[in-house]
């Protein structure tokens, strides 16, 4: 009998396959190895508008779903390794909070899903949901049981139409069979019976082995660099109080731009370079001086594991940190600042690191790779 007769598929409503590393994609390129995995794009956690990002948002999700019509599956890159996710894009309703919109989806999601499976031959899946706006698929597609998989806190988050989406997390909660959340203020919000503390990974390989140092980080100075979404959790007036206190250092901030960043952009030593993909992360972050998350106190970041601080560790280099509550279990590896001046003395704290503080960075998640929560998860599924 084939492993994946022995272990049941899954049908998982994230992010849009392949927009940035998540920690569900992450997880279901590995759990894809032994069981097949139906992928369905989210739907969408606020209802659009009439602004230009809203209207191109809707027209690539319209030409994703055209594409999906013309072909008989959509696939992610496979490797041996890695073997593919069947990816469906699904036509819904972006509307949190509306009866008739759910109740379309309702409808609109049995069917597109169900011939999904049924080509495939997946009978009694279960049922993945890592955004809330997954409910309306519960109980339509067969499914043996529901599994919640938790990662931000829809409160706080932004982009989401916080009132309709915590209602919709709410019910699905309550259909949950199971709840994973990725850290464990995430965690104390649901039933203690039915959930576990998932916390992220690392792709420790691919951040540990050795890379070329990429060609656009400046060489010339010491370099206190960041990578991610700049967004309205990070705290732009530190960033750009540390780049003043030291114009003998670059500051590298890689990433989609979504808040205002005027204040950083204009000095002199501030380098924002941009989003760049996943794999090229290494050539910045073993190369850099030190490693920065610069979070502001908000309940985004009091909910968050964020995935880049593995990451970051897994590189080696320095790495200085506002507080937050994952650092708990790093705190002798990573080090924490609460004002402008105490990252400044950090950075240049950073200037005399040694080989063994990169070997106890390293050692600090040697056991934290996907794989290890794959397994975790697999073994918590197989009981289900």
């Amino acid at each position: 009998m084939s492993l994946c007769q022995t272990n049941s598929d899954l049908v998982v409503f994230g992010e849009d396959w392949g927009r940035h590393p998540s920690s569900t994609q992450h997880l279901m390129k590995r759990l894809a190895v032994d069981r097949r995995v139906v992928w369905v794009n989210s739907i969408g956690m606020r209802r659009p508008g009439l602004d230009w990002s809203d209207m191109a948002r809707l027209r690539s999700k319209l030409q994703a779903w055209r594409r999906d019509r013309s072909t008989t599956n959509s696939v992610s890159a496979a490797t041996p390794e890695m073997p593919a996710v069947d990816i469906l894009a699904p036509m819904a309703m972006p509307w949190p909070g509306s009866r008739t919109a759910e109740y379309i989806n309702k409808i609109a999601l049995r069917h597109q899903i169900g011939t999904r499976l049924r080509a495939k031959g997946m009978a009694r899946p279960i049922l993945w949901a890592s955004l809330p706006t997954a409910l309306p698929a519960v109980g339509e597609l067969g499914e043996k049981a529901v599994v919640y998989y938790c990662g931000d806190d829809f409160s706080a988050l932004a982009g989401v139409d916080h009132g309709p989406v915590l209602e919709m997390e709410q019910r699905l909660v309550e259909k949950a069979d199971l709840i994973l959340a990725a850290s464990p203020t995430l965690a104390a919000r649901f039933p203690s019976n039915k959930t576990k503390f998932l916390p992220h990974g690392a792709d420790i390989d691919l951040f540990a082995t050795p890379t070329p140092r990429a060609v656009d980080l400046p060489m010339d100075r010491p370099v206190a660099g960041f990578y991610g979404s700049l967004s309205g959790w990070i705290d732009v007036a530190l960033l750009g109080r540390v780049a003043q206190s030291l114009p003998d250092w670059w500051v590298v901030l890689i990433g989609d731009v979504r808040t205002d960043v005027s204040a950083i952009a204009r000095l002199d030593n501030v380098r924002l370079l941009g989003p760049r993909p996943h794999d090229a992360l290494p050539s910045y972050s073993q190369h850099w001086t030190a490693s920065l998350l610069p979070f502001r106190d908000c309940p985004q970041i009091t909910a968050c594991n964020p995935l880049k601080l593995r990451e970051y560790l897994a590189a080696g280099r320095p790495v200085v940190s506002t507080p937050f509550p994952a650092l708990a279990p790093y705190g002798g590896v990573v080090m924490q600042a609460e004002s402008a001046g105490a990252f400044v003395g950090c950075l240049r704290q950073s200037l005399d690191d040694d080989a063994r503080n990169v070997s106890a960075r390293r050692a600090a998640i040697a056991g934290e790779t996907w794989e290890a929560r794959a397994a975790m998860v697999n073994h918590a599924l197989r009981i289900l």
